[in-house]
């Protein structure tokens, strides 16, 4: 696990952020188990109850589901949800703010698109 603890975020949302990430890259498959909020809360040096509203986070979004006397488990089909979501993110935070600051300086759509494919080199 990867150091986690941002003191401008609430922690409990870095967990969740730190499970959805780890279903994204493969590091957490479909139908796997989840660490425990006991794990989360013994690695990072955090409450319990802290892990645990990251967990139930996810759960209450449909990515996790709880096994009774077993533990929380990735939903068949997280992967291609969190995609979704992060890609509805990524173009609310970075491409609409790009193309409204574009629109702010004059830059064409030709020339937006020519310093994207400059910045891919």
């Amino acid at each position: 696990m990867k150091s986690l603890i941002d003191d401008n975020r609430p922690i409990f949302m870095q967990i969740a952020e730190k499970i959805e990430d780890d279903i994204i890259n493969g590091g957490l498959l479909e139908e796997s188990q989840v660490p425990s909020t006991n794990q989360f809360a013994s690695f990072y040096q955090i409450n319990p109850a802290t892990a645990a509203k990251g967990v139930n986070l996810l759960v209450v979004q449909g990515i996790l589901y709880k096994k009774r006397g077993i533990g929380m488990f990735v939903v068949k089909g997280a992967r291609a949800k969190l995609m979704e979501k992060r890609k509805e993110q990524f173009f609310e935070e970075y491409v609409s703010k790009m193309i409204h600051e574009a629109k702010k300086l004059g830059i064409t759509s030709e020339e937006l698109m020519d310093m994207i494919k400059k910045g891919e080199r």
